[in-house]
């Protein structure tokens, strides 16, 4: 049965009193204890990523190119000897 939930240890945890009465936690994410992900629930199963995550992916991986390709355009533009 759900004690209460709150963030423990910088996560999101609930804690409930188990067979023996002991308090435990666990993730909250690792439960039902939130209403299913709208995206995961149209999905049914069939996707693995999210829009929102590709958007991210895709910001991250233009941000790495640009870094490298500023980092080969310090490399040309140095005087050789």
């Amino acid at each position: 049965m759900l004690a209460t939930r709150k963030k423990n240890w910088g996560e999101d945890r609930v804690m409930f009193f188990d067979e023996d009465g002991h308090l435990r936690s666990l993730l909250a994410s690792w439960t039902d204890v939130d209403e299913p992900d709208a995206f995961a629930h149209a999905a049914a199963g069939q996707s693995w990523l999210r829009t929102d995550d590709l958007v991210r992916l895709r910001a991250l991986v233009d941000e790495v190119r640009s870094a490298l390709q500023r980092r080969k355009g310090v490399k040309n533009n140095t005087p050789q000897s």
